[in-house]
């Protein structure tokens, strides 16, 4: 009788759940190939948009993901589970994980969308978060700069997406901005002109947009002249440097003042 009453047991076992553990067990199985195919679609559709391939994986992954919690909890559904707590635990803990980590969440959010929205590339020389580098590599949480003296400096995400970003390698063309400041008993015209002179023999210089020259500033001991020249973006330091050392020579070989800052002090002598 215990053996019939047993088998009993296991049969009707068998005929109560038999067909739920197949089911499950289907469903995960199903459940697993179909997160497997939406995660391969977001990662392609990523791809083919030309997000960074650090943002694909990371996103396909977090859909798979999402996906395989979806198909367990519909899983513990079919044997009685009560889900909604377990819906609630989970976002409890999603919650307190988030509130802990705020700080990381949003350099990894900022790293999201500089890796999606390109406001630079590896590469650029960039002025963000006040520190002024080449961009050696872009990460999910932070990026790495190098100075022009050669230092590795690690920024935030987040502080270089919520700030102002400079990126003086975005564009072909740079625009180079000069101040010569000459004597007031100095000819502007002769200045001007010697300046100029230099600029035409330049080849590196655009002549569109035209070259311009004019008087900047009445100083306290000069008069300034500003020159602005168009190039291009790689020439941008060579004419700086080199202009400005030329225009030295020339003035100096023309008798060209170029005052530097100096007091008029008048004595006065008064009857004893």
């Amino acid at each position: 009788m215990d053996m019939e009453t047993t088998m009993e047991t296991v049969n009707a076992f068998l005929v109560t759940y038999g067909l739920r553990v197949i089911g499950a067990i289907v469903f995960l199985i199903v459940g697993r190939m179909i997160a497997g195919f939406v995660k391969n679609m977001v990662q392609k559709v990523l791809k083919s948009r030309g997000i960074d391939p650090a943002v694909c994986g990371f996103v396909g992954n977090l859909v798979y993901a999402l996906a395989m919690v979806g198909v367990v909890i519909a899983v513990l559904g079919q044997f009685g589970v009560e889900t909604a707590s377990f819906v609630a635990v989970l976002g409890a803990a999603g919650f307190a994980i988030g509130f802990a980590l705020q700080g990381s969440l949003s350099n990894f959010a900022a790293g999201v969308m500089i890796l999606v929205f390109k406001p630079f590339r590896i590469g650029d020389f960039v002025d963000a978060a006040g520190v002024a580098g080449t961009v050696a590599d872009i990460q999910l949480f932070n990026t790495i700069l190098n100075t022009p003296d050669n230092v590795r400096i690690i920024v935030p995400n987040g502080q270089i997406y919520n700030g102002t970003i400079k990126n003086f390698s975005a564009n072909d063309k740079r625009r180079v901005d000069f101040s010569f400041g000459i004597g007031y008993g100095a000819s502007m015209q002769d200045a001007i002109a010697t300046i100029k002179q230099l600029v035409d023999a330049d080849s590196r210089i655009d002549r569109e947009p035209e070259p311009f020259y004019g008087i900047g500033a009445l100083a306290d001991s000069s008069v300034n002249i500003t020159v602005r020249v168009w190039c291009n973006k790689a020439d941008y330091w060579g004419i700086k440097f080199d202009l400005t050392k030329q225009v030295k020579e020339a003035f100096d070989a023309k008798d060209i003042e170029i005052p530097f800052p100096q007091q008029v002090v008048w004595h006065k002598n008064e009857a004893s």
